[in-house]
């Protein structure tokens, strides 16, 4: 059985360590370089970590407690299987996200990532605005019963999990079972979303199902126009943008493309990425044969309660 110490650690291990990067970063150098990182107890590194929070994560881990905030979460599996359990209207359901595959989770939707050995899964997800609450819960058994429940400001998940789940290990809910109904919100911080979940698909096969399209019109939304991600695959051709509040990541997928930013020319090569911080003015120059992988998240994207 594991402890209750292995229990927080492995929990924590998606929000966990912390890296600030400047410059091009190869992706796959990279997770060569931090391999250690991805073992447990740790399971994870963040890449960058400002408005916008890249992160990679390994495993195994294993997690009993559910996670919800008012963002959205971008799954990427690089190597190996993971399973994500949600609870969709009132429903257990997995969603298992294998090598090669891509997955969008809506906001407010509680979520609790499984992660299995020798694998590295991508997750991108966004700094909370002044006005969100992020909350962490247990359920009862198999049920949606809530067992337990801690709603917060999230400013730093991988310091302020931890505690959390420790307060929950020492609970009478956690001895019992049984909740405390003194101990529960009487009504949600927000309503959970109803949407039926997207399945994941594997991303090369759709980039090579819509390469004709990406090379003709020069861009392609990957999740279309509902969601406040923008994940975009880039062609050839030319952009120049000013960056408002959000910062930009670029993933250069194949071929070369060049970013002028503050003055300097970056030339990405194939696995290259590059994060555009917010209020920054750029100039980005694709390639013939490139294809570039364009996320940023949005809040002011997001939509009203009542239209999900």
């Amino acid at each position: 059985r594991s402890s209750d110490l292995d229990i927080v650690l492995w929990a924590c291990s998606e929000y966990f360590f912390y890296a600030e990067m400047e410059g091009i970063v190869n992706v796959r150098s990279w997770i060569k370089e931090n391999k250690a990182f991805f073992l447990p107890p740790v399971c994870n590194k963040l890449m960058h970590s400002n408005q916008l929070k890249v992160m990679f994560v390994g495993g195994p881990n294993q997690r009993k407690d559910f996670h919800i905030e008012e963002g959205e979460e971008l799954f990427f599996q690089l190597d190996g299987d993971m399973c994500l359990k949600i609870i969709e209207n009132g429903k257990h359901r997995d969603i298992h996200i294998r090598e090669g595959e891509i997955f969008l989770l809506p906001a407010r939707i509680p979520h609790s990532p499984q992660r299995f050995t020798d694998t590295v899964g991508l997750v991108i997800e966004r700094e909370r605005l002044k006005s969100e609450t992020d909350g962490l819960r247990y359920y009862v058994g198999e049920s949606t019963g809530v067992l337990f429940e801690k709603w917060f400001y999230c400013e730093d998940l991988g310091t302020q999990l931890g505690p959390v789940i420790q307060t929950f290990l020492n609970s009478q809910q956690y001895k019992t079972g049984k909740p405390n109904p003194d101990e529960l919100l009487k009504e949600d911080p927000f309503p959970f979303n109803t949407m039926t979940v997207m399945e994941p698909f594997n991303f090369k096969e759709w980039i090579d199902l819509h390469r004709n399209q990406i090379n003709q019109n020069k861009t392609f939304n990957v999740f279309g126009d509902k969601f406040e991600t923008e994940a975009v695959l880039y062609g050839p051709g030319r952009s120049d943008e000013i960056n408002s509040e959000v910062d930009i990541w670029i993933w250069q997928l194949e071929g070369t493309s060049n970013v002028t930013l503050n003055g300097k020319t970056l030339i990405l090569g194939m696995n290259d990425s590059l994060l555009i911080p917010k209020q920054s003015l750029y100039h980005w120059e694709r390639e013939e044969g490139c294809i570039s992988f364009y996320i940023k998240q949005d809040p002011a994207r997001k939509r009203p309660y009542d239209e999900q």
